[in-house]
Order: C-alpha cells, then structure tokens, then sequence
C-alpha cells in the first residue's frame, strides 16, 4: 500500500505510489489515450439504513471506468479490475500487458477497470471536508463493486454483460486485493471468482513488518551498516546531546529541520518512510525491468561503497565521539545519498517546509486542506479504518529510528480532518471495519489469494507469518506463494507469458487454471 502531497507521495496502503520515474511518466502519458473513460452512476451511500451514515443521502455521483474489449468474443466473461487508490489511468497497462490482458486473452474475455470512489475523477464531492468523506469506507467501496457488477454497461459491445449468467471475475493488489476478498466474501453469488493479489486483509494499528523483508532479503552489509547507523542514532538522540544532534542533521543536509520525527522520516525514504517517500524503495522493485526501479540497490551501492573517495569515508568518523571513538560506517554514503537525491527535490530550499518536495510535516494548516486528492483520502481511510502505521520495532534491529512511533503518523490524522458537523475521525483507527471480514483468514468459494514472499506487506496477507498455520491451497479456496516475489507482481506482464521468468510464468499459469475452475464452477452453478 502513498502520498503526503508534500512528500511528493506515499506509501499506500499495500500500493506504494512513488514518484514516478521517466519511463513511467512515458507509458502513463502514452496510456493516458488508450481508452475512453466512461461513467456509472454509483449511489454515494448504499446502506440507507445504517446509523452510520446518518444523515443517509439519495444522490449518486459519477464514477469513472474503463474497458477493452479486443480479445473480447460473446460468451467470454468480464474482468473487473479494482482500481484502488489511485486513478484509473494508471492501471492501463493492466489491460495492455498485465494480468486481465493475459486473462482476456486466454478466455476472450472483456477487461475493465473501475475506478475507486475518492479517487481519480471519481469523487462524490466538490471537495474532501471530513463531513464528505465520511462515505469513503470499506463496506461502502466493496458495495461499489457489486453495484457496477449488476449495472455496468459497455458501450460498442452487443451483449449486455451485466445480466446474471455472465460470469464476472475480479482482480485487485494491494488494497484493492483486500477489497476483492471483502467483496467476495459479501457478494459472493453475484462474481464466478476473485483474484486478490498482495491482499492487505487484516488491520493492524502499527506495521514494523515493513521492514522485515528487507532486513532478510536485502543485501547484507547495506542492512548491517543501515542497522548500526540507526542505533547510533538512536543512542545520539537518547543522550540529549542537542549539540551532537544538531551536528548529525548538518551531516545529512537536513539541519534545517526541528522535528526529530521529520528528520528520522526524511533520512528512511530510501529505504521507506512512513507513509512517505520520494525516491523507489524496495516495495517498487520488479522482475521486469519494463516495471521497476533500481533507486534501492542504488542506495545500498552508495552506503557499501569500499572505497569511497576521501571527502566522504572521513565523514563515518565525525560522530565517533558520541559513540565511544567506534566509527559510523558507512554514514558518509548514506549522508551522500540523501543529500544528492533528496534534498534537492525541496525546490524551494526551505527544508523544514510543507512547500512541494520539502520535509516539514509540522503543519496543521496544510493538512486539513480539504481540496480533493488521492493522498487525502488514502490518509482517511488509514486513519479511520485500516491503520498500518509504518513505525519502528519495539526491540531488535531497525532500518529506521525508533522515534517513528504511532504518535508521529496519529497526528497527521488529527491535523488533516478535524470534526465536522456529521462526521469525526476515532482517535485511533476503528480497525473493526476492516477485520470484521475476517483479517488473515478471510475466505471465500472462488476467492484466490496470491502473494509474494519478500513482499513488504506480507505480513498483512493471507500468508503472512503471523497468521494461523498451516496455509493449504485448494480448488475452493486456492492460494500461492511465489517465491523470490515482491509486491503484487503477478499484476505485472510483457504480453507473453512463456518468455517471462519462471517463478512469474508459473504464477501466471496458475491463475489461468484457476479462472478456469471458476468458469467450470460458474457454469455447473448455472446449469442447476
């Protein structure tokens, strides 16, 4: 999962949404044409009885999808792709060479993504008051779905595949793999089957799983140095000793700042902030160089560097003195990094600034602009539902400092939606919203779960090592874990299976021979 606008973006939940890249900013803007977007009228709220949404509202609003129907032959069944937290331009390649591409093909399917309420052009509102989103929740988003399901409509195609025996199958990463599940597991008898992929199913209120991944996967000495360096720091910042802290901002370009939260956040964006980051981080690592970054092993190469040139190695032992004489090594690369690639993005120069590209975040003025964006509303549904807080562990080794505690994200929380009339934000996330489906055991007939085991949402996944054992994969209820994958991998195609490497190739036969059973079962169901 994304972005602070003033931290150029952000960790969504299960979807980090970086800065794009330059190859990003090409397929986005050659997609961006690729298909007409057209519009359903979605009630705002589905639950008219429901004491929670009180006062109840009647009005729709127009929200936003998009379909190909290329492969399409009648008879075929639909994908639906759940757009998740962003817009649904950004999804196109999905349909161009990603999973519902590969599924089109192979099934003479229609392809289809819908966009998210809240998001892209598909909001209720003018704009984001706390008051307005208060119908930006899970049950109300998955009822979305079931309501497109039931009254969607593709214009230039014959058929109308919105009636009942046509089978509908969905696919989501990330968020939008959780909420395929939830609306699965609620609207079940309406879809032959689902695809949740990185599902982020269960809520917790703190996350340092993050960083587990990396710490075991990650190049080792990087993770060592990262990990001596953040113990310093820590002990640095322990002791009081505003001098020596003062000292370490300086090292990094960042002595402007005077929140220590916003200076520990700053120096992790390499690895992932919070919430936040500027730069790749090991979440947008790929198996296809057509899709990912090498901004992390970059990092890494900066931080392992053995023979850096002079101005830089000196640097790991200007900080001796508050360690007992032991040198911080690899601190110059780090500092070098960040001083290189991140602080240049703050434009402005004012560090300590919400301006775009700085990294102040102390302002409540900035965050309760309620003018409507993608990053307001991740930042709602986080705060209200779904949690996740990125912090430091509690004990054993960090790659961040252990200042970034629950109190740190919370008060972004309080700050961007303060009460309205109708609506106020808990003073924790109300995580029983979102686990009330079933958090790591969520299940449903014809629901398929696939994750990646280096992923750094795993632990919030079905195979997460935090859930109940043993995780076992059946017809009904088929799962996979693809060794060696990241992030909702599976999502991700070259527009021919076979020519991809072997741990995705598989992943993506897989799921052909699932959505096969689906549409076995579909049909069996159908005849009886």
């Amino acid at each position: 999962m994304k972005v602070l606008t003033v931290l150029c973006s952000f960790a969504a939940l299960g979807l980090a949404t970086p800065a794009p890249s330059q190859w990003q900013d090409k397929r986005q803007s050659a997609a961006t044409s690729a298909y007409a977007a057209h519009t359903i009228d979605q009630p705002i709220d589905h639950f008219p009885k429901s004491d929670r949404y009180v006062p109840h509202t009647k009005d729709t609003f127009k929200q936003r999808y998009f379909f190909d129907s290329s492969y399409y032959k009648p008879g075929g069944p639909v994908f639906l792709y759940i757009g998740g937290e962003t817009s649904g331009e950004s999804r196109f390649s999905n349909l161009q060479t990603g999973i519902i591409q590969i599924l089109m093909q192979k099934f003479n399917g229609l392809g289809v993504i819908l966009e998210n309420r809240y998001y892209g052009d598909s909001y209720p509102y003018n704009t984001s008051t706390t008051d307005e989103l208060r119908f930006l929740t899970t049950e109300q988003t998955i009822a979305d779905n079931a309501y497109f399901r039931q009254h969607a409509t593709f214009p230039g195609v014959n058929n109308s595949l919105s009636g009942p025996d046509v089978p509908w199958i969905m696919y989501g990463g990330s968020l939008a793999g959780a909420q395929t599940a939830f609306t699965m597991k609620t609207y079940n008898s309406i879809f032959a089957g689902g695809i949740g992929s990185s599902a982020t199913t269960q809520a917790l209120l703190e996350y340092p799983f993050w960083y587990d991944p990396i710490i075991k996967y990650g190049p080792s000495d990087c993770v060592s140095r990262i990990v001596n360096i953040v113990d310093k720091i820590d002990a640095l910042i322990n002791s009081g000793n505003t001098q020596g802290i003062q000292q370490l901002k300086d090292i990094f370009g960042l002595g402007a700042l005077k929140s220590l939260g916003d200076f520990a956040m700053t120096i992790a964006f390499p690895i992932g902030g919070p919430m936040n980051y500027p730069t790749n981080t090991w979440q947008e690592l790929n198996w296809s160089d057509l899709y990912g970054s090498n901004d992390f092993w970059n990092f890494c190469s900066n931080v392992t560097n053995i023979d850096p040139p002079k101005n830089i190695s000196s640097v790991d032992t200007m900080l001796a003195k508050y360690s007992h004489g032991e040198a911080w090594t690899g601190l110059g690369g780090y500092a070098d990094y960040v001083k290189k690639v991140l602080v240049p993005t703050c434009e402005s120069g004012r560090i300590d600034s919400t301006d775009m590209g700085c990294f102040g975040t102390q302002n409540q003025t900035f965050y309760a602009d309620p003018t409507n964006s993608a990053s307001r509303s991740y930042l709602y549904s986080t705060c209200s539902e779904s949690g996740a807080y990125q912090v430091a562990p509690k004990t054993g080794p960090s790659l961040i400092s252990r200042v970034l505690q629950t109190p740190y994200t919370q008060q972004w929380c309080t700050w961007a939606f303060p009460a309205g009339k109708n609506n106020s934000i808990p003073k924790s996330p109300e995580l029983h919203y979102y686990n009330k489906y079933g958090g790591w055991n969520t299940q449903a007939p014809n629901l398929a779960l696939i994750d990646g085991s280096t992923d750094v949402w795993l632990d919030l996944c079905f195979h997460s090592d935090l859930a109940p054992k043993p995780r076992i994969s059946s017809d009904k209820h088929p799962s996979y874990l693809i060794a060696g994958a990241g992030h909702h991998w599976d999502s991700y195609g070259i527009k021919n299976v076979s020519a991809e490497p072997a741990y995705i190739r598989e992943a993506h036969y897989w799921e052909e021979r699932t959505v096969s059973r689906f549409l076995e079962f579909w049909g069996q169901k159908k005849k009886h």
